[in-house]
């Protein structure tokens, strides 16, 4: 949520500040804005709108400076508008604030600064930032953002520019992503590595509650006692041209036909015979093997790949899971400890819900395994053992090759487990593995039936509802296509149990409601049947996912899109791609913004 750029160098800011912000578009906002020093004069432009509005602004009406901070704005305190958007200002307009995050107490300081005489601009609460920095400033700007932080609480990535030091930005983090690129004499900062990737890929992670003043050629972190921190340079190895298109109209799109890749590059030197290995996990054999208990912990559509991370530990494993909302979990009693094994799956390694579910885990000793996408992120550093699924950078606001990714990642996680407690032969292991070392090629032929998917889009785009039913693995799935279908495309649609649609949702179905039904091969097809026979008495249109080769669903559903034969413990990560092809083909005929859905961001940093 929200994005933060910003760039020191010898070189004019505006390009780079009004790229970063293009570059983090996908992370969902409403407003932007811009600051610059020049001169001694501290230049703003700020709109509520797009990137292109503020850019147009800047055209028109022109600023300059080799020095230079910009934000993208997702409304939580005051509206979308000129006045609330970022950067922020003191009194005198001499400090400029951009923030990401959520100011807990910012009414109780806006009261008192206002007794004291300062004079508020807007309704936001990162306003009180600046005026907090504007009465603690007596020459050194480090110094009173130090004293700011020490008195505001609550979540935030800031950055920082003063007219009377402009060689310098001084930034700091708690709870909100914030990194710093050094580049060659230049630094930037970003609230995200794709944007900053194309110029350096050497990067310092920022940590909770530390702050850094960032020159052009030198970067000092401090911790809010005011003692140095030393830092790593990170060398991050993303490929600048993959964080493009390459030719496809969206994001999402691509990144629907990448999963071929992104899954071989997932698995690729995990997979030695038939031994499973994890070179960044840090979690020993031995550990691995005494946990008793497994609570996976996620939001969104991580939390659906968690779903089915339960079925496959069990099936596999034989230990006990259960998925927590990672919102509600972190706000409960759990009755966790030092025998539970807590995985918490996040795409970006900031979501905020996650990142609070694990910190509520560690004070209960159990042991933390993370599997997510982003090296060095918060998620990743907080946990105890880490599995990166090596998917390479995500814009698309909605999740697709995280998802698969993250889903064969659990599969091995479950087959080492399973391994390592005996609850599997090593010719079974060997099998399983040998199965998703096949899914790629299987997805790379699946992906070639885009245009009957389309097809099926042309009919049902219009429609205003849409139930998706599966069982076993497929129930998962289906609250995946459904959510996919809401993201993009805003039409209301419901994942369920198939077995669920008599206790309620069958009382919706007519001959407007499609029915989307997960119809794989696996132990539970007849049931399923059984299901579209039900929908299909009530003049329902069906839309079935079913095996090649399994004629069981053909005289029964309306439409049918077939996915490769794979084991049942895998067709969810073939089955899924038609879901999200639909989805995709449905909202661009709607005229949707495919890649930034209205009112979403692509990681969810606040509360």
């Amino acid at each position: 949520m929200c994005g933060i750029f910003g760039y020191i160098g010898d070189k004019e800011s505006i390009p780079f500040l009004i790229e970063g912000l293009k570059k983090l578009e996908y992370r969902g906002y409403d407003s932007a804005g811009i600051a610059t020093l020049e001169k001694g004069s501290l230049n703003l432009r700020k709109c509520a709108g797009k990137v292109i509005d503020l850019e147009k602004m800047v055209e028109s009406d022109p600023i300059s400076g080799t020095v230079g901070i910009a934000h993208t704005r997702w409304a939580t305190h005051g509206k979308p508008s000129k006045e609330n958007s970022h950067p922020h200002t003191d009194c005198n307009d001499r400090i400029a604030v951009i923030h990401n995050g959520i100011i807990d107490n910012y009414l109780e300081i806006r009261h008192r600064l206002s007794d004291e005489g300062h004079t508020f601009k807007s309704a936001t609460d990162t306003e009180v930032v600046a005026h907090l920095i504007e009465k603690h400033m007596s020459g050194d700007l480090e110094e009173a953002v130090r004293k700011t932080l020490l008195e505001i609480e609550g979540s935030f990535a800031l950055a920082i520019l003063h007219k009377g030091e402009p060689d310098k930005i001084v930034v700091a983090r708690k709870g909100s992503p914030l990194i710093i690129g050094i580049g060659d004499n230049e630094t930037f900062i970003s609230s995200d590595i794709p944007a900053i990737i194309k110029h350096t890929g050497k990067i310092i992670y920022m940590d909770d509650h530390e702050m850094a003043t960032v020159r052009q050629k030198s970067v000092i972190v401090k911790d809010l006692s005011g003692k140095k921190v030393k830092k790593n340079v990170t060398l991050v190895s993303w490929d600048p041209v993959s964080a493009e298109k390459g030719g496809y109209n969206h994001f999402m799109l691509k990144e629907i036909h990448e999963q071929p890749t992104a899954i071989r590059n997932a698995i690729a030197d995990r997979i030695k015979g038939n031994k499973i290995h994890f070179n960044e996990l840090k979690i020993r054999d031995e550990e691995l093997k005494k946990f008793n208990r497994v609570v996976l912990t996620a939001c969104g559509t991580s939390w659906h790949a968690a779903l089915i991370g339960e079925y496959l530990i069990e099936k596999f494993a034989r230990i006990p899971a259960e998925v927590e909302y990672a919102a509600e979990f972190r706000y409960r009693n759990p009755t966790i400890d030092e025998n539970t094994l807590v995985i918490a799956i996040s795409q970006s390694g900031e979501t905020a819900d996650t990142l609070g579910a694990i910190e509520e885990a560690r004070s209960r000793s159990s042991k933390i395994l993370s599997i997510v996408n982003v090296s060095g992120s918060s998620i990743a550093r907080d946990s105890h053992g880490v599995i990166y699924t090596n998917a390479g950078p995500e814009i698309g606001v909605a999740s697709t090759k995280a998802f698969t990714t993250q889903l064969a990642m659990l599969y091995l996680l479950a087959l080492k487990l399973g391994g390592l407690r005996g609850s599997m032969t090593n010719e079974d292991l060997s099998r399983r593995i040998d199965d998703l070392c096949k899914i790629p090629q299987k997805l790379e032929k699946l992906l070639q039936k885009e245009k009957h998917i389309e097809d099926i889009s042309d009919i049902f785009y219009k429609c205003t509802n849409a139930l998706y039913l599966g069982r076993g693995e497929g129930f998962p799935v289906a609250l995946e296509g459904a959510l996919k279908l809401k993201e993009v495309s805003y039409i209301h649609a419901e994942g369920y149990p198939a077995a669920e649609m008599k206790h309620g949702p069958i009382a919706l179905i007519d001959e407007n409601m499609p029915v989307i039904v997960l119809a794989f091969k696996g132990r539970r097809l007849e049931k399923i049947l059984g299901n579209i026979e039900e929908v299909k008495a009530r003049g329902g249109t069906v839309i079935a996912v079913a095996t090649e080769g399994d004629d069981s669903v053909k005289d029964k559903a309306d439409h049918i899109i077939h996915i490769p034969e794979t084991t049942e413990s895998l067709s969810a990560i073939l089955a899924v791609v038609p879901l999200q092809l639909l989805a995709y083909h449905i909202a661009v005929k709607r005229g949707c913004h495919v890649d930034q859905p209205r009112n979403l961001a692509k990681s969810v940093t606040v509360e």
